[in-house]
């Protein structure tokens, strides 16, 4: 049996959640789920620079598990690139490392922001 999975640490929450190739209706393309975590790997490799060492570390995993990630989070990309296919960002177990969270609310779309004190707490 395997071991269970560790919450990988995400500072950054995704600001765009989709993409997808101009000029075709999404009705007609496939879909490339790309897990946050996997977003923050890209996020932290490929744009801040980090060894993936340093990245791990930011993440909470090991190096291995990183490397695994961010394999996985290229591979899917590269085909959503490639193929022409919607690349939509979600899921993944994940855990906040920031001062303050935000969350998009799914019937209004509107961003809400909630300090970690307040949550720690029980209120809002």
């Amino acid at each position: 049996m395997p071991r269970p999975q560790k919450c990988r640490r995400v500072n950054h929450n995704p600001k765009y959640l989709s993409f997808k190739p101009i000029g075709t209706s999404i009705s007609d393309l496939e879909i490339v789920i790309v897990t946050i975590d996997e977003f923050e790997a890209i996020r932290l490799a490929d744009l801040e620079n980090f060894y993936h060492e340093e990245a791990a570390e930011k993440m909470n995993v090991s190096r291995q598990t990183f490397g695994n990630i961010i394999k996985s989070a290229r591979n899917k990309i590269a085909d959503a690139l490639l193929h022409g296919k919607v690349i939509n960002v979600s899921g993944g177990d994940i855990e906040f490392n920031t001062a303050t969270k935000d969350f998009c609310c799914k019937s209004c779309r509107k961003k809400h922001f909630t300090s970690l004190e307040e949550d720690l707490n029980g209120e809002n």
